[in-house]
């Protein structure tokens, strides 16, 4: 580890990305070699796929290529099948074969199942059984029988689901012509056909649609819970020349992608078609889970089918869960089988006793068996355990499965949990986690869309260092009640855009201002919005609603978005229509923060349009730009107003430099490793040396219901995190709004918890090795304050803390593993010093502490 961070008064840097376990479980598992650990501030690199994992190959309408010997997989001993799986799924945990093996599997995991089993086994034994062998066999078998009952219910409706899902039927082009065919029979390399309001079969390359452009939107509700469309473009090669029947039976590309996984926000791979080579990214995947909308008619290459698709990956395999209810009475259990032998203990000596003493002597007592009173005692032992098995009750599971069988009922007939606007009644789909319920302490909850409706207004905004958006007639006299504008002098404005700045509108129209006429125009470029024409009025699709939001807001200043093919975008300037070559577009991400666009003007100018979060733009920005300090005093205003914000920019780039970045962007598109990491840094070298114009400020109105549902979830001592993308101070204003944070509350932040482990740390490098070495450690609150805590922390800070408990994971594997962790040291092979690892030890305490806060 190069630093130490409880010694550093520098915080950690927010815009480094924060760490994420981008490793699969399965990665996890197997993975044997271990690479050394980065230090924090370094961005611990991402699960990308290396060449090596580049060996998925597609070939379009050919079936027999994916059966060949290369692409087969040793399943067991010398038995092989294909590395390709089926687009059949399965969800269910038994079949006909394995349903009671299996399930008695299970049941027996209960303590007192396997008691019973072996108090049965007991009473077949004629020395030592003093009751009927059927009096425990017939409860065991009752019992058995019930919990079998309602777990085959269970599994029922997860096999008529799988059923109804694969009998579920699709286009495919076999033998020259497209036939309906199931889904479980659908193979990679399949060409398939979808319609409108069709569900995605498989994970599929778009190859073209009815739509210009090979434009298609999809519902991705089932993937990511959210109700508004995204679209996904298909290869412009693919589009012009895969559109009828005949055209698609001649295709023959070869797809080479990454492996299966279960990434839903990453697809890498290259089409080689004829001799072209073309990139394939994300934004050209149908996902198995979505639904096809607003696009009569598509056509795609399945890439990915059943298990391998990542909704499947993510899904993982149905497995046992046990309840802490379960485990509780298990204990129990535990407990009164000690219970119980030690009562038939004490039995066992006192009959082997009394034996001895009276039994032996009396004459009348004999019953031919010549045993002496250690080996009678002996035997009676096992025959109080027999006598005395109503102390364990076995009943008891029973009535927890009656009962849980109730609960679900009722949580089904609850009208309070009916939802009327969408005729949607709670459902419970499991009778064996009920109770798990009433245990929850922690809940992690999104924002957007979460507690936010997810719908967006544009509010206000700042452009060269002016702020716009609070009730102001046309003159500039700002006023205490204004009226909303009047957008009657625009016939292609949305009417319900509501906007109470009179000023901007007559400045914007006066056409004096360059700034605001350039604030509006990148509004009205820089977007991924798609447009729709329906009964003469525009309809926006945007993947994301602050997009949409900001587009319709330059729609009604005059800044109208028309249309846009592969190559071009088109908008209505005042009533002048123009169109703009777009030369490329830089997408964004949840790691870039921003996205730009590059379009050549009709006179022949290259411009650079970026917009995104403040702190990334305002690290690219020219030394040259103007207006910096006071827009961001205007985002700090809008941000204790709880608004999204975004910083807009510029950048004119030359014929000569723009042809030298293209070549570099090119190759690294068509990159088969660490494509991303590529791309990255060419957009990095051309998104620099901006021009601010200003930002934009957007409300996301809360959902009806929060604060109220927050504060009784409190009341019942529930922990809530909340993740949200917006500045610290808006979220901060946000959970005030919200109830998440109250005035009786002390906000904590990540830099005051680096100063209490720096504290703690202290105090234990100070201690004696003498004092700590075999005690235990001291159990001492992290917040040693009364009253209600919080927390509001960064990226930056919880990359820091993951970081570091990452670590410690990984040795404590290797340690397991029995092999030795990598140095950490800043030069490695370096050995450490007792006083290094004494501090790095109180150090990872430190935080397994805080992380248990």
């Amino acid at each position: 580890m190069s630093r130490r961070w409880p010694d550093t008064q520098v915080p950690p840097d927010d815009e480094v990305m924060p760490y994420s376990d981008d490793e699969t479980d399965d990665e996890l598992e197997v993975s044997s070699e271990e690479e050394p650990d980065a230090p924090p501030g370094i961005t611990p690199p991402q699960v990308e796929a290396k060449p090596s994992e580049m060996g998925w190959k597609v070939k379009a309408n050919d079936r027999p290529y994916h059966h060949l010997p290369e692409f087969e997989k040793k399943v067991f001993l010398c038995i092989k099948k294909s590395r390709y799986s089926g687009n059949a799924i399965k969800t269910y945990k038994y079949n006909v074969l394995t349903f009671i093996p299996l399930n008695l599997y299970e049941q027996f995991k209960r303590v007192a199942n396997l008691y019973f089993l072996a108090l049965l086994i007991l009473q077949i034994i004629p020395d030592i059984t003093t009751l009927p062998w059927y009096t425990t066999l017939i409860p065991l078998v009752v019992v058995l029988s019930i919990t079998a009952i309602k777990d085959l219910v269970d599994d029922l409706a997860r096999h008529r689901m799988d059923k109804e899902i694969n009998n579920r039927k699709s286009e495919v082009l076999l033998d020259g012509r497209f036939q309906e065919i199931k889904w479980s029979n659908m193979q990679v390399g399949d060409v398939v056909r979808m319609k409108k309001n069709d569900f995605i079969p498989a994970d599929i390359l778009l190859l073209s649609s009815s739509n210009p452009n090979s434009l298609c939107y999809v519902e991705t509700a089932e993937l990511d819970g959210e109700t508004n469309l995204k679209f996904k473009l298909g290869r412009r090669e693919t589009d012009e020349r895969l559109q009828s029947e005949r055209q698609l039976v001649d295709f023959n590309a070869l797809i080479e992608c990454e492996e299966p996984n279960n990434r839903l926000d990453k697809f890498i791979g290259t089409m080689t078609w004829g001799r072209e080579r073309l990139p394939l990214d994300l934004d050209n995947m149908l996902l198995r889970g979505c639904t096809i909308r607003n696009t009569e008619e598509s056509h795609g290459l399945v890439i990915f089918a059943g298990a391998d698709t990542k909704i499947m990956r993510n899904s993982g395999k149905t497995r046992f869960k046990r309840t802490k209810i379960d485990e509780l009475m298990n204990y129990m259990v535990y407990s009164i089988f000690v219970l119980l032998i030690l009562v038939a203990a004490g039995l066992a000596i006192g009959h082997a006793f009394w034996y001895d003493e009276i039994g032996s002597k009396a004459w009348y007592l004999y019953d031919g068996k010549n045993q002496d009173a250690n080996h009678r005692g002996f035997l009676s032992f096992w025959g109080y355990i027999i006598v005395l098995n109503t102390m364990v009750p076995i009943s008891l599971y029973v009535s927890v499965e009656v009962i849980r069988l109730g609960q679900s009922k009722f949580i089904n007939w609850d009208l309070q949990m009916y939802y009327s606007e969408k005729d949607t009644p709670a459902k419970a789909r499991t009778t064996t986690l009920n109770e798990q319920l009433g245990q929850i302490s922690y809940i992690f909850s999104d924002k957007t869309g979460t507690l936010t409706q997810n719908i967006m207004a544009f509010k206000k905004c700042t452009i060269a260092g002016r702020s716009y958006g609070d009730p102001t007639t046309a003159e500039g006299v700002v006023l205490d009640r204004g009226r909303a504008v009047d957008w009657s002098w625009n016939r292609e404005a949305d009417r319900k855009f509501e906007f109470m700045d009179n000023s901007l509108v007559a400045c914007v129209r006066s056409g004096k201002d360059k700034d605001a006429t350039e604030f509006f125009k990148l509004l009205s470029l820089c977007h991924t919005v798609m447009v729709e024409h329906k009964e003469g009025d525009l309809v926006y699709q945007a993947a994301s609603p602050d997009e949409g939001a900001l587009v319709t807001a330059a729609r009604n200043f005059g800044f109208v978005f028309l249309s846009r093919t592969q190559d071009t975008i088109t908008i209505r300037e005042m009533d002048q229509e123009t169109t703009y070559e777009m030369l490329a577009m830089l997408d964004f991400n949840s790691d870039r923060k921003r996205m730009s666009i590059i379009l050549r003007f009709p006179d022949g100018r290259i411009r650079l349009y970026c917009k995104g979060a403040d702190t990334v733009i305002y690290e690219r920005l020219s030394p040259q730009s103007k207006h910096k300090e006071t827009t961001q005093s205007d985002l700090d205003v809008f941000a204790n107003a709880t608004l999204r914000t975004l910083c807009l920019s510029y950048k004119d780039i030359s014929t000569a430099d723009y042809e030298a970045w293209s070549r570099r962007h090119k190759a690294a598109q068509v990159s088969m490793s660490d494509r991303d990491a590529a791309l990255d840094i060419v957009y990095e070298q051309i998104e620099s040396n901006l021009m601010l114009i200003g930002a934009t400020a957007i409300e996301d109105k809360l959902q009806d219901g929060v604060p109220e549902t927050i504060a009784k979830l409190a009341r019942a001592d529930i922990k809530i995190w909340v993740l949200t993308g917006d500045k610290k101070e808006t979220a901060e204003n946000i959970g005030y709004s919200c109830s998440l944070l109250t005035d009786d509350m002390q906000i904590h932040y990540g830099e005051d918890v680096n100063e209490k482990l720096s504290v703690r740390q202290d105090n234990r490098r100070n201690e004696l090795p003498t004092t700590r070495r075999g005690k235990k450690k001291p159990a001492e609150p992290f917040f040693t304050q009364p009253g209600k805590n919080a927390l509001v922390i960064t990226g930056g800070w919880l990359n820091e803390i993951l970081y570091e408990k990452k670590k410690k994971r990984r040795r404590l594997r290797l340690r397991r593993l029995g092999r030795k962790a990598p140095p950490t040291t800043p030069t490695d092979g370096e050995p450490m010093d007792d006083l290094e690892k004494e501090m790095r030890q109180v150090q990872y305490n430190s935080i397994d502490e805080w992380i248990q806060v």
